[in-house]
Parts: C-alpha cells; sequence; structure tokens
C-alpha cells in the first residue's frame, strides 16, 4: 500500500487525502459496498502512522466514525479499523474521544477473536487505551486484563508481542496491579518461561512487562521462585539492541529482591553488560546504566565491573545530557571507589596488624629480637 511510505502519507496530508478519505467513510454507497469502507479504512491506517496526521485526524473527528465499525462483521473492516484507533490513541485526545464514544467494550470484545492481524491491532489499541485511568478501569471490569494474558500463549509471536506491550500500560495504570496480576493462574510463571521465546519483539515485550511486575515486592518474590534471574541472565550475551534495553530494565527492577544482584553475579550476567554502554543505540545507555548501578550494590559484582573496564565508559556517561543516566553512573562509579577504598583500607590495616604483631612478644614469653631504634619494647 503506498500509505506505508512515509514521504507518500506526507504527501496524503498536504493535498487534503485525509479529509477525502474521512468523506469516502460517510458515502451512502459504503453501506452496500464494502470495497468502500475496506479501502478507506486501511488507507486511514496506514496514514495515521504518521503523528502530524494522526493529529489530523483526531480534528477531523475520526474516531465517532470508526468505533460504529467496531460491530461489523467483515474481518478485514475490523483490522483496518482496530489498526486506526490504536494510531490515534497515541494521542490523550483520541483515548478521550474512544472512551466517551464507549470504544472500550467493542475492543475487548474483539480480544476473543482468532484473526491474528485482529488480535494484534486490538491489542495495540487497548494499551494504548490503558494510558487513560477511566479507560483502564472499564478495561479491567471488563477482563480485559485477563483477555491479553490469555493471549500469551497464542501460537502467533505477533500476537504475544502485541499483548505483552499492551498489559504493561494496565499494569501500570491499574488500580491495584499487584493484586490484579496475582489474580491470574500460572499468569507470572508463562511470563517467566516466553523468556525461552526464539523471537526477538517478544523478549523485548516479556522483558519490560517483567519490569512492571517487578514493582510490586510479592511478585518479584513469586517470578523469582519461578527462576526470573537465570533466565534473564542467560540472555544477556544478546545483540540486539532492542531487546538488549528492556532487558537491562528487567534486570534492574528484579535486583531488589532479596540475593538477586548476588545471583545474577553469579550466573555471569554482569559482564555482558558492560558491553551494552558501547551501544550506538541511545536507548540502551539509561537502563544499563541503572541495572549496573543495581549490580554494583553487591560489593562481588563491582570486581566483575573493574575487571571487564566498566569505569571509563561509565565515566563518559556522567557527562551526557541524560540527568538520570549521569545519576545511574555516578552511583555505579561511587560503589566501585566505596569497594575499592575498602580493600585499600583493609591492606592498610593488614599491614600495621602484621607490624604490631612483628613488635609484640613471643608466645614463649621471649622477647622477639631487637625493635627499631628509639621504639619502646612491649
Amino acid at each position: 500500500m503506498c500509505a506505508e511510505d512515509r514521504d507518500v502519507r506526507r504527501m496524503v496530508r498536504e493535498l487534503g487525502g485525509l479529509e477525502r478519505l474521512t468523506q469516502m467513510l460517510q458515502l451512502p454507497a459504503a453501506k452496500q459496498d464494502l470495497s468502500i469502507t475496506i479501502s478507506a479504512t486501511g488507507a486511514l491506517w496506514k496514514c495515521a502512522v504518521d503523528p502530524l496526521n494522526t493529529k489530523r485526524l483526531n480534528g477531523l473527528g475520526i474516531v465517532d466514525m470508526l468505533v460504529p465499525l467496531l460491530n461489523n462483521e467483515n474481518e478485514q473492516i475490523l483490522v483496518n479499523t482496530a489498526g486506526c484507533l490504536g494510531a490515534c490513541a497515541q494521542l490523550e485526545e483520541a483515548r478521550t474521544a474512544i472512551k466517551n464514544a464507549s470504544g472500550i467494550r467493542p475492543l475487548v470484545h474483539l480480544l476473543t477473536e482468532t484473526n491474528t492481524a485482529l488480535l494484534v491491532n486490538v491489542a495495540h489499541a487497548i494499551g494504548a487505551c490503558a494510558v487513560d485511568p477511566e479507560s483502564m478501569m472499564t478495561i479491567d471490569a471488563l477482563d480485559g486484563v485477563r483477555l491479553l494474558w490469555s493471549l500469551l500463549k497464542n501460537p502467533c509471536y505477533q500476537v504475544q508481542a502485541a499483548a505483552a506491550w499492551a498489559i504493561c500500560p494496565c499494569i501500570q495504570n491499574a488500580q491495584d496491579a499487584g493484586e490484579m496480576v496475582r489474580s491470574f493462574v500460572g499468569g507470572l510463571e508463562l511470563i517467566v518461561g516466553l523468556l525461552r521465546s526464539p523471537d526477538p519483539e517478544v523478549l523485548a515485550a516479556i522483558c519490560n512487562a517483567i519490569s512492571e511486575i517487578a514493582k510490586d515486592e510479592e511478585n518479584l518474590a513469586v517470578i523469582t521462585d519461578h527462576g526470573v534471574v537465570p533466565q534473564l541472565a542467560s540472555l544477556t550475551g544478546t545483540d540486539n539492541d532492542r531487546v538488549r534495553q528492556y532487558l537491562a530494565k528487567a534486570i534492574a527492577c528484579c535486583c531488589q529482591w532479596g540475593q538477586n544482584r548476588l545471583q545474577f553475579g553469579k550466573q555471569k550476567a554482569v559482564a555482558p553488560l558492560v558491553r551494552y554502554l558501547a551501544s550506538r543505540e541511545p536507548l540502551v545507555h539509561r537502563p544499563t546504566a541503572l541495572a549496573l548501578f543495581q549490580l554494583s550494590r553487591e560489593p562481588r559484582n563491582c570486581i566483575t565491573l573493574h575487571e571487564f573496564q566498566a569505569v571509563g565508559p561509565l565515566l563518559a556517561m556522567c557527562g551526557s545530557d541524560d540527568q538520570q543516566l549521569q545519576e545511574h553512573a555516578a552511583g555505579c562509579l561511587r560503589n566501585i571507589r566505596l569497594l575499592a577504598s575498602a580493600v585499600h583500607q583493609q591492606q592498610v590495616d593488614n599491614r600495621l596488624t602484621a607490624a604490631a604483631r612483628a613488635d609484640s612478644p613471643t608466645t614463649d614469653g621471649t622477647e622477639r629480637p631487637a625493635s627499631r631504634p628509639g621504639s619502646k619494647r612491649q
């Protein structure tokens, strides 16, 4: 489709194409000829990927035109409509419009369908709407989060990833997220198990979901028991920057429980994370610095950080324009320095103790050889 090209999307907007597409949806003939609706909704979906187009479409009242189509029986219309609503819902005004148009209920209902393309688009749309607290309450009341969680069992990787991404804002905005997550029998074990997925997008989405789940201490304890630490550690060798970004974030969040910091070190997760600091993707740096800061609170991990030359990159990041990145890097360096100072002080104490023993009487009561001139005998 031409509208998948960025320049074409811009031209459609500049030449008044968005207005004409919305007019097509309102043609009387569109009710009899489904091909008109399919073509219009498909073009609108692809055009809505551009934020400027989304803003224009919202101004044209696109949400009120699309929500009624969620009850259409044609699958392609449903796929296109859900895709367009998901793109538009990236803006607050569209999320409000979907809520006011009672669009949440039909979206949640579509989570029971089997068409994979439809499930992906509906999950994206619900995830975008879940940012709104009132919409999230409706999603929860309609059992939408449980339906999303059930999609994690879908054999299609795209559906799994879309469901996991949608679950994240649901956890963020639920009134009692910890209890909600615990109410899904086997849900946490399922999440940890998906860390074995061969699909990078699924891994990134699941790692992000784990970051949200781990904010609840009880749930963090449960996923720790399910082996989240060795599973996350086993992924640290990845070269995929998108996975790295969310994997580092998940590791940082999972450090908050018990001996997890020590266990990450034992699972050889620290050294690979140091390599992430050299990534050309800036989005990788902040979560990596946070993970290293958390891991550096375990002294044995500081030794690993020093051995694998993390100090240089961390020093460089202290000059970053990203304040959080600065703080995480500085905190990690502080922990490394504190350990080095403690080791040095211990070495000094050991030398002083040895010197004191050299000047003390022997165990049989005889005096040791003459001490240095001017010193007192014990």
